[in-house]
């Protein structure tokens, strides 16, 4: 009997190592929702694909949609439902669904470079705030997706100073909209995919993207002028997972997608500089005029957007019981270093 029993268990433990050793081994299928198409900016997760694929020999497949899995607008909900693994999403497509990201999206932050971007990005997605934020969507930050300071493509007259852009309709999300707002102009928040149609056909006069973006979206086509530094801010765009399939990941396959993130986010600066060193050579070949602003002007435009768009946002996060000053505070800190 006593045989019988030990046999029974040594059975059921060997059963269980097994199917425990083949469900690690299982292919597992992520589907990520993107929108437009391949470009700089998705980069990253392209290159996220490849890694993952290649460190679990072909077993675990991040499988990339570019617009047939959800609208941009409506990648986070997909998100929280599981319709979808991962996504990209950008914080000013709707600032109510992740308050504390828009931050990141604070006019004249100070953030130069898009290293410093991803260190920003970085420093806040880890505040207990913004991951309890997030998780409202059943989401977990994986990535930034680092943009220069946007700038504006347009028709008609070239605002050649801050008075120009009085009554002008400008495509811009988040605080960037609330920048131009403050020199007299209209912001709209029109998708990247609709940008195109929103210029050529009048609805807007300009639009305000960073360089991958004009190109991707072919608002460049269009526009006669270009302005080279106005540099208000960026916006903020990260890429998540959904938290039940990434807890359900095997070890094997959760290392293998945490250890490619350095490297796929290495590969999107790479490309992406390379894209910001020929800027100036597709400017010229399109016969885009290019607007230089003085210092003077800048400097204008900062006084006039960057402490009273702060302000209303920290007395916005205050009400909503988000620690705003504290994440405020991060960004300026972690630049500091």
């Amino acid at each position: 009997m006593k045989n019988n029993m030990k046999k029974l268990v040594l059975a059921t433990t060997m059963l269980a190592f097994v199917g425990g050793e083949a469900l690690a081994a299982s292919d597992v299928t992520w589907n990520v929702s993107l929108w437009g198409k391949r470009r700089a900016f998705t980069e990253h997760v392209e290159k996220l694909s490849e890694l993952v694929s290649q460190k679990t020999n072909g077993k675990f497949k991040i499988k990339i949609s570019y617009g047939g899995l959800s609208k941009n607008r409506e990648n986070l909900d997909g998100i929280s439902i599981g319709a979808f693994e991962m996504a990209q999403f950008c914080a000013g497509y709707h600032r109510d669904k992740n308050p504390t990201i828009t931050v990141l999206e604070l006019p004249f932050l100070g953030v130069s470079t898009l290293e410093e971007e991803i260190k920003v990005a970085r420093a806040v997605y880890k505040h207990p705030a913004v991951i309890k934020d997030l998780a409202r969507w059943n989401a977990k930050l994986l990535m930034t997706s680092p943009m220069p300071q946007y700038n504006v493509a347009g028709v008609g007259k070239a605002p050649k100073t801050l008075a120009d852009y009085q009554g002008m309709r400008i495509r811009a999300t988040g605080g960037l909209g609330k920048a131009f707002k403050t020199i007299g102009a209209t912001p709209t928040s029109v998708t990247a995919t609709e940008a195109y149609n929103a210029l050529e056909s009048g609805v807007v006069d300009a639009v305000a993207f960073a360089q991958h973006a004009h190109l991707a979206f072919r608002t460049i086509d269009v526009a006669k002028w270009w302005t080279t530094n106005l540099n208000p801010g960026t916006v903020n765009c990260p890429v998540v997972a959904n938290i039940d399939s990434y807890n359900a990941l095997s070890p094997e396959y959760k290392q293998a997608l945490d250890s490619s993130i350095e490297p796929s986010i290495a590969w999107y600066l790479e490309n992406y500089n390379n894209l910001l060193a020929k800027w100036d050579t597709i400017l010229k070949e399109k016969g885009i005029e290019k607007i230089t602003y003085t210092d003077d002007e800048i400097a204008a435009f900062r006084a006039k957007a960057a402490d009273p768009v702060r302000d209303a946002w920290l007395a916005d996060m205050k009400k909503k019981g988000i620690p705003g000053q504290e994440l405020y505070d991060l960004v300026k800190a972690t630049l500091g270093k």
